[in-house]
């Protein structure tokens, strides 16, 4: 039996949220959009630049009331990366504290977080838990908060919710606000027909590739592996895949399960993603699905990870069903 996760308490309207950028910087109106959106539902906290970390606020569940953009804080940038290391991992770390806080956003991916998420204490989230909400190079931050025994959640970023996708701003509050509800995805491709149940876990394969070579990846025994990735050759797929199972990553999986692996186009060579999956998932002897509608596509339904998963494929035609508990 794999050990029991956290799943932190479901969030309600008026709760206080943070909202951080660990990683890239981001497209600034859809970041303020997206804040706005959160604001009309929740407290919104964040680093304005301009005083006390996560000083923003929102009054009255209107408009947020917080300070202009500034070079520093939320809206930082330094090249590649939204501030300095020291800058992104103090923000973390006082969201990670932060008395009222319930769960934390990330303006954006990108690239980044790996560069100090291991040196955070990560008992805090334990003791005091709350959602980290995110995908793509927050996988690092799921890792860690897996490795702290705590549930969290693959779902868009704020800059996403910004594009005003009401279908996808709905289903993410659905899933934070009623985490233990069950998701049904019928209709996948089974690549390797089976039936497994156990916690989801995984996110993004180069995130989860990098922190496997960091040490810091403990894939659970018995789980549900979903995978996802966004512009990357197919020999670069084999290669992580290839890699993770040498390193044993890959044998505690009960089951496989896949999501987008957008704009991963066959080389000169003419590999598709598509054969390469197949190639290096199959011979693992466990269920296969294909076809999640979760990454970096035109839909991104949230998804807690070390929630309880449940593959169901008997024939060509496959069920995924995902719930908090």
């Amino acid at each position: 039996m794999p050990p029991r996760v956290i799943l932190p308490p479901a969030l309600r309207p008026g709760d206080t949220v943070a909202v951080i950028a660990p990683s890239s910087p981001f497209e600034r109106v859809l970041a303020w959009v997206g804040i706005g959106w959160l604001a009309q539902r929740y407290r919104v906290l964040f680093d304005t630049g301009g005083g006390p970390p996560l000083a923003g606020d929102s009054r009255g569940g209107g408009a947020p009331s917080l300070s202009a953009p500034s070079s520093r804080g939320l809206f930082a940038r330094t090249g590649y990366l939204a501030g300095s290391d020291a800058r992104r991992r103090d923000e973390l770390v006082h969201a990670l504290s932060h008395p009222d806080v319930r769960a934390i956003f990330a303006a954006r991916g990108g690239y980044g977080a790996n560069r100090f998420v291991h040196r955070l204490d990560w008992t805090t989230l334990a003791k005091q838990p709350r959602w980290i909400v995110g995908f793509s190079d927050i996988t690092a931050l799921h890792v860690e908060a897996a490795r702290a025994g705590v549930a969290s959640l693959h779902g868009a970023h704020v800059a996403a919710l910004g594009r005003g996708d009401a279908r996808a701003r709905a289903a993410l509050l659905r899933a934070l606000e009623d985490p233990a509800g069950e998701r049904h995805f019928g209709g996948l491709t089974a690549l390797r027909a089976g039936a497994a149940e156990g916690p989801l876990f995984g996110g993004n394969l180069a995130l989860l590739h990098a922190c496997a070579a960091a040490g810091r990846l403990r894939v659970p025994d018995g789980c549900v592996l979903l995978l996802e990735d966004v512009t990357e050759r197919p020999y670069r797929i084999d290669r992580m895949l290839a890699t993770l199972e040498v390193g044993g990553h890959l044998a505690q999986a009960a089951a496989v399960v896949l999501g987008d692996f957008e704009q991963c186009d066959p080389g000169p060579d003419g590999v598709t993603v598509g054969e390469v999956l197949r190639d290096r998932l199959l011979p693992l002897g466990v269920p296969v699905v294909a076809g999640l509608p979760i990454g970096h596509g035109l839909r991104n339904e949230p998804a807690i990870l070390g929630g309880r998963a449940r593959v169901l494929s008997p024939g060509p035609e496959a069920v995924v069903t995902l719930a908090g508990a």
